[in-house]
């Protein structure tokens, strides 16, 4: 690794560790002022930020970026607005920072309790999506950490001009220097060396694809929480109303097919398949989706692709859905939780037990009834933005927001005890 970016990383911990130190105790006042500043800044410099973000674009089309990752990438007045209104929204929800989760009086007097308290350093390595910048940031700086941002080399230029619009902002606003730092690097290495700076980030988020999970798991002694892979399905239950699943099943996968909370496997109970399949398939490939069926499917729709055994375990993240016919919930259940990453899952059916049935037994972060897996989103949930969507089962699972930001403290009051 170049020594001189080893150097300016150790640096960036360094500045990031005497903010996180203001930050614990910085006020929500304060936190809040800083957000709203950060939220009209974006909004006053939209201009720069999208003509950054065409350069991305530029070079991405010259990389061989899939159209589902130039879509991802791809930032206009809108989406600034949202981001911008994303920081707002955070501005407005309550501060978990000092928030008392209980209080006892034991036997010998001493009162204990826990609060919440800020976790520190967060680093976030992330691929695409430049709007994480300015989500990731905004949910540490409320919870009260400090972060280090490294961006994937396809989203440099936007994630550069968002880091330094926030961060400029939030230190005019009175936030330290340090809390919002960008790692303006295309070098692979930075993320190598960040996956080791146990020093200085208390914890890592990783946000993207397989080959970036790998890495972590492969080299990062600073704790992890894992992020992001979504080998998402939705399950057409034999007591379905196919009037509600047509529109269910195109939603998650066509509506933002680039996501991880897109539908990729599509799995439908034998005693529907034939009245079901024909029109859902030609509906899916009017919008240009690619399908690849089981045995059983080909039987019932000709002219789709056979699916092969490594289809089941896809994210394609791309308008391509594997398609199979099981014979009840118990084999969707099984399928899911052999082949699922633990993101989100979905069933349409109007029995009550099926769904208790599939609602129970799918390990998953969220399992849906009749909606589409597309409302995984700390927006949605409430949460103004998210982290990551976390598909562990330590700490944090789901959308991220600001309560899965922060640790806790026990807090111990006594009167002259002793022991």
């Amino acid at each position: 690794m170049n020594i001189d970016l080893q150097a300016i990383l150790i640096e960036q911990g360094k500045k990031a560790r005497v903010a996180a130190r203001f930050l614990a105790t910085a006020s929500t006042t304060l936190k809040n002022h800083a957000l709203m500043a950060m939220a009209d800044s974006l909004e006053k410099r939209s201009r720069e930020i999208i003509a950054a973000n065409a350069i991305d674009l530029e070079q991405g089309r010259e990389m061989g970026l899939t159209s589902a990752l130039l879509e991802r990438l791809t930032l206009d007045e809108q989406r600034v607005k949202d981001m911008a209104q994303g920081i707002r929204e955070i501005a407005a929800l309550p501060d978990p920072v000092g928030e008392l989760l209980g209080m006892t009086r034991r036997p010998n007097g001493l009162e204990v309790g826990r609060i919440r308290t800020p976790i520190g350093v967060i680093g976030i390595i992330y691929e695409s999506r430049p709007n994480v910048t300015a989500d990731a940031a905004a949910l540490c700086l409320k919870a009260g950490n400090a972060i280090i941002l490294r961006g994937g080399e396809e989203a440099l230029n936007s994630n550069r001009i968002i880091a330094q619009v926030i961060a400029e902002a939030a230190i005019n606003a009175g936030i330290a220097e340090g809390a919002i730092q960008l790692v303006d690097s295309e070098d692979r290495q930075a993320a190598l060396f960040m996956m080791k700076m146990h020093e200085y980030l208390d914890v890592l988020i990783p946000r993207g694809g397989k080959g970036l999970k790998q890495a972590v798991m492969d080299n990062a002694s600073v704790p992890v929480i894992m992020t992001g892979m979504g080998n998402c399905h939705v399950y057409v239950d034999e007591y379905a109303d196919l009037k509600k699943a047509v529109p269910i099943v195109f939603n998650a996968k066509v509506q933002r097919p680039s996501v991880c909370n897109a539908a990729e496997t599509l799995l439908v109970h034998k005693e529907v398949a034939a009245d079901f399949l024909p029109p859902m398939i030609a509906e899916l490939q009017g919008a240009g989706v690619e399908i690849r069926g089981c045995e059983k499917s080909n039987g019932i729709v000709s002219g789709i692709k056979q699916a092969t055994e490594a289809d089941w375990d896809e994210e394609y993240l791309d308008m391509v859905l594997a398609v199979k016919i099981v014979d009840g919930v118990d084999e969707a259940i099984d399928h899911i939780n052999m082949h699922g990453t633990g993101h989100s899952e979905a069933i349409v059916s109007e029995s009550y037990g099926n769904v208790r049935r599939f609602m129970s037994a799918v390990d998953a972060a969220a399992v849906y009834a009749n909606a589409s897996t597309r409302f995984t989103d700390g927006n949605v949930f409430g949460f103004g933005a998210e982290m990551g969507i976390s598909t562990q089962k330590l700490h944090a699972r789901g959308p991220m927001g600001l309560p899965e930001l922060t640790t806790t403290k026990f807090i111990v009051y006594g009167d002259g005890h002793i022991r």
